[in-house]
């Protein structure tokens, strides 16, 4: 599986009752929060009345929340439970959520499979049981002989496609079962490897010392786990690997320049409009009218070549949005249509 390559950043478009845009609304800014200390008089301030607009919002998720907790918090600035997120978040980990709004939901599949971009950090000489520094460690030895040179030697085999075994505690389910409730429960996990693309693993900063700090640039296929890259490199070193910090830069065309902290979000709730949204998150191809009429319907398209592989977005000839189309033989067939 490869990443996508980088398409034109959307714009944020305030959200409206219309199906793109719309005016902002705005109530009075909220400090910040602490998933677990919320009141029920903050909940209702942040209540709206429910928004019939449809749209992806880009959140830079805080540490310390869960995607669930950014979810909920957005399902009360947008006045409506139709919301969701394309890709989870540990914990620990900042940045680029992208959350779907309404319709824009059946988008999220789509977009969880596009490639991302993280700027980590990775603690060298110790392991933990969940590859982070939430877990405890289980081993520990002196990076100091550790080198940045070392470092770029055994980032390069962990580059381009590669096997990866995801941490233990993890979403993966085993038997039915989340893979990190086994590992709570005392449980030994062995998880197989899986295929991922690594298309960029790049050492930006270095620190030697008894734990040595490496500082890495990572862009890599939907299903990376990042844990599991510093995890490897440590192994690799001899001396053991967790990682410290994480922050997801992109998500496929949605970036931190587009990205809102969620008190932003109260003051004034603006999404990507669904147009702008499928034209950031996939390849596009403009109809004419004939064929746009076809699309409406949910028709084939069968002497239509569609630009590139996987899901292209179908744009009317006003450039409204219609419907995701994925190649068919010599044409096109119907993925989801939004109209």
């Amino acid at each position: 599986m490869r990443a996508s390559p980088r398409r034109p950043r959307a714009p944020r478009t305030p959200a409206s009752p219309s199906r793109t845009s719309s005016a902002r609304t705005r109530t009075s800014p909220l400090s910040s929060e602490v998933p677990g200390s919320r009141h029920a008089d903050s909940q209702q301030r942040e209540r709206r009345a429910a928004t019939t607009a449809s749209g992806l919002v880009v959140v830079d998720k805080p540490i310390d929340w869960t995607s669930h907790d950014v979810v909920a918090r957005t399902r009360r600035l947008a006045g409506t439970r139709k919301v969701g997120h394309a890709g989870t978040l540990d914990p620990m980990a900042t940045g680029v959520l992208v959350l779907g709004v309404n319709r824009a939901t059946r988008l999220l599949g789509h977009v969880a499979g596009a490639d991302k971009e993280y700027l980590a950090t990775i603690a060298l000489g110790a392991t933990t049981v969940t590859d982070d520094a939430q877990g405890d460690e289980t081993s520990v030895a002196d990076a100091s002989a550790v080198t940045a040179d070392d470092v770029l030697r055994e980032i390069a085999p962990l580059t381009g496609a590669i096997e990866q075994v995801p941490s233990a505690v993890s979403a993966i389910k085993v038997d039915g079962k989340r893979a990190y409730a086994r590992v709570r429960s005392g449980e030994e996990v062995q998880l197989k490897a899986r295929a991922v693309t690594v298309e960029t693993f790049e050492l930006t900063g270095f620190e030697p010392g008894e734990r040595a700090v490496a500082h890495v640039r990572v862009v890599c296929s939907s299903g990376t786990y990042v844990r599991a890259l510093a995890r490897d490199l440590g192994r690799a070193l001899g001396v053991g690997g967790h990682l410290t910090s994480l922050r997801r830069t992109r998500v496929g065309g949605f970036g931190l320049d587009q990205a809102r902290t969620l008190d932003q979000l109260a003051e004034s709730f603006d999404m990507v409009g669904l147009d702008d949204a499928a034209r950031a998150a996939f390849p596009g191809l403009d109809l004419d009218e004939d064929q746009a009429r076809d699309v409406r319907f949910g028709r084939a398209l069968p002497a239509v070549a569609l630009p590139a592989e996987g899901p292209v977005a179908m744009f009317a000839p006003d450039g409204s949005f219609l419907a995701l189309y994925e190649a068919a033989g010599a044409g096109a067939r119907p993925v989801a249509v939004f109209v």
